[in-house]
């Protein structure tokens, strides 16, 4: 077998944090979502383009949540458009990219959906695509793969400093 599909998956937790090295953010708390098949990221200010006739999206990943710090605008492909249906059973278009997700010290290159998720506690759900890359989830623990430094989680929680 490959790296990228080890004998043995890594055991996550239902959250864990997750870098997006690709789209220059390193830390973002996301939700491991088996019940997803697509990751999905809460993407702002999303605007289409076209460059010599591919197709491109520029948006902004705000990681920390209930936060517009550090707001990060990225430029990537649009890798495909599909109907998403939500845990609610409206159904969207939503752009789709392909990028890395740095989890538990692997990096797997996965399909991330580009939504606004205004209503949801986390700014990324990792579904079943990248999770099948070598991770197991243990829904009764969180943040097997570490957390960052204090004054990252402070972010996250809306306090600077410290």
């Amino acid at each position: 077998m490959g790296d990228d599909h080890p004998r043995r998956p890594a055991i996550a937790g239902w959250r864990e944090w997750v870098g997006l090295p690709h789209l220059g953010v390193p830390h973002v708390k996301a939700k491991l979502d088996t019940g997803a098949r697509t990751s999905a990221l809460h993407a702002f200010d999303i605007v289409e383009s076209t460059r010599d006739g591919a197709d491109w999206v520029r948006f902004s990943v705000h990681p920390w949540q209930r936060s517009a710090a550090d707001a990060v605008v990225v430029e990537v492909p649009v890798h495909d458009r599909r109907l998403v249906r939500s845990s609610t059973g409206h159904e969207q278009e939503r752009i789709v990219i392909r990028t890395a997700l740095a989890l538990l010290g692997r990096e797997v290159l996965t399909e991330v959906t580009l939504a606004r998720r205004d209503e949801m506690g986390f700014r990324l759900l990792v579904g079943r695509e990248a999770l099948r890359q070598g991770f197991a989830v243990d829904s009764a623990r969180s943040y097997l793969g570490g957390r960052p430094a204090r004054t990252v989680r402070l972010k996250n929680r809306g306090r600077a400093g410290a």
